[in-house]
């Protein structure tokens, strides 16, 4: 089978709204078919955690929700790792929780748009807080998500 060759639609230079045509030589595939087609493989790329976004249609910020788990290890406690944390999560717009464990670490749950988790997943490997000194990060559980089961971003004692 042959895929479609998907280009941007000539309305683009005339200042329309971007839409996406395909080309193909096969037989001509009705609209709504061809949408549940591109719906099937969302879906698909989605649960083998790939983001992807319809053509023509928008999910809030155009970006997959996911959820992932961590682990900070190295001087994270005792120098406000946990409060900065929790403002850094804020500030991006993530919900999920922080916590230190008897171990010297620092654990947690992130939850938001792919492209944040990705950006506080930097942060928490390269930044941290001020005077904290980060060895290494431990990302486990990644998973794509419909809802986010948090409303906040909460500092767990």
């Amino acid at each position: 089978m042959m895929l479609p060759n998907l280009r941007v639609c000539p309305c683009l230079e005339k200042g329309g709204a971007p839409r996406w045509a395909a080309e193909s030589s096969g037989p001509r595939i009705p609209g709504s078919a061809w949408l549940a087609g591109v719906g099937l493989l969302i879906g698909l790329l989605s649960a083998l955690g790939c983001s992807a976004q319809a053509p023509g249609l928008s999910m809030a910020e155009g970006d997959t929700l996911v959820s992932v788990d961590y682990e900070i290890f190295g001087k994270v406690q005792g120098v406000f790792f946990r409060k900065y944390t929790q403002a850094e999560g804020k500030k991006l717009g993530l919900v999920g929780w922080v916590q230190n464990t008897d171990r010297g670490t620092v654990q947690g749950q992130l939850q938001g748009p792919i492209s944040k988790v990705r950006h506080m997943q930097e942060w928490l490997q390269r930044r941290g807080s001020p005077k904290s000194h980060i060895d290494r990060a431990n990302f486990n559980n990644e998973k794509v998500i419909l809802n986010l089961d948090y409303s906040d971003f909460q500092i767990v004692k």
